[in-house]
């Protein structure tokens, strides 16, 4: 069978025509890299006075607190859109009609609603005074339906015979969802889940709408409120704590690359009983190295000794020498 072609080789004019604007493109960006770098030089901000700030331990301290405000509502966000994923999507696969439309219109709504907006709402509708909660429940709610999504497509993608096998010993669905489907949908998904948990820690940057302290309204507080050589420091600021947020979520990915190998190797390491071998039942034994008893008394005695050798009334077997006699 022939390899299907995707798009057709250039040809001679095409390709130089293509490198013309490589050539054309990178030369674009990088003057624009050097417009941008001199034109901050001239404002001041690339002064060295601008990264001296971080030396002084007032403003590391509010970076430390604004790191540890994130992880705190990403950890809260992230057990609860799991949570709330796994419910709705097992309301979504439910036999009851009204159970299955809510779980869907629930769903389809707060997909649809930008998260800001969620959050928003939460923040001054319910939570106003408890900004880390009203951001960690909107993130819960907005990324819970997604990992909804998620979770019904991992249960969709497990063979039927999985479920069918589990109804013929008698388990309930409830038992089929938690103990069969569910846990192999998490095994083929959590690439997914864990990519969406990194949106997620990206996502709390949204609190500071609702001036909730964590990282990027820390570094909006820092960037405001120091001058030095009457400049604000917005681009070191800035750099800093996106490296910060990039290293975060690096690591983040590093975990979900970690947990899919692991559980390649468990899913490749699982031992197989070999078949049994077209010798009988004798020859997994020899191929032990250890010789099969033979058919006999208590003793192990042969009922036929093996062919070529004397028998024990004077004939001989079938394989020996022809003509010989005599007694054993």
């Amino acid at each position: 069978m022939s390899a299907s072609v995707l798009y057709d080789a250039p040809g001679p004019k095409a390709t130089v025509r293509n490198r013309v604007y490589a050539v054309i493109g990178a030369a674009a960006i990088v003057a624009l890299i050097v417009f941008a770098v001199l034109r901050l030089r001239k404002t001041g901000n690339l002064a060295p006075e601008m990264w001296d700030i971080f030396n002084y331990s007032g403003i590391r301290q509010n970076i430390a607190d604004g790191v540890v405000a994130t992880l705190k509502v990403f950890g809260l966000a992230a057990v609860g859109s799991v949570v709330l994923g796994v419910v709705l999507a097992v309301g979504r696969l439910s036999d009851h009609k009204p159970v299955r439309w809510l779980a869907t219109a629930f769903i389809e709504l707060f997909r649809s609603i930008p998260l800001l907006i969620t959050i928003y709402a939460i923040w001054v509708g319910f939570l106003t005074d408890y900004s880390m909660w009203a951001l960690a429940l909107g993130l819960s709610v907005y990324n819970g339906c997604v990992q909804a999504e998620v979770l019904r497509a991992g249960i969709n993608s497990v063979p039927r015979g999985q479920s069918e096998a589990a109804y013929a010993l008698g388990m309930s669905k409830t038992q089929v969802m938690l103990t069969v489907l569910m846990p192999q949908a998490v095994r083929a998904m959590l690439p997914t889940i864990i990519s969406q948990l990194v949106v997620t820690l990206k996502d709390t940057s949204l609190g500071y709408i609702i001036l909730y302290p964590e990282l990027l309204q820390t570094a909006r507080l820092i960037a405001s409120n120091t001058l030095v050589n009457g400049t604000y420091p917005y681009v070191s600021t800035i750099v800093v704590i996106g490296a910060i947020y990039v290293t975060m979520c690096l690591l983040l990915s590093a975990l979900a690359t970690w947990i899919e190998k692991r559980g390649r190797r468990a899913k490749t390491g699982i031992a197989v009983a070999p078949a049994a071998p077209a010798g009988g039942i004798d020859a997994p034994v020899a191929a032990l190295g250890v010789p099969a008893p033979r058919p006999g008394g208590a003793g192990g005695a042969d009922l036929a000794p093996p062919a070529g050798t004397a028998a024990t009334d004077g004939t001989t077997e079938p394989g020996g020498d022809a003509g010989t006699t005599g007694k054993s």
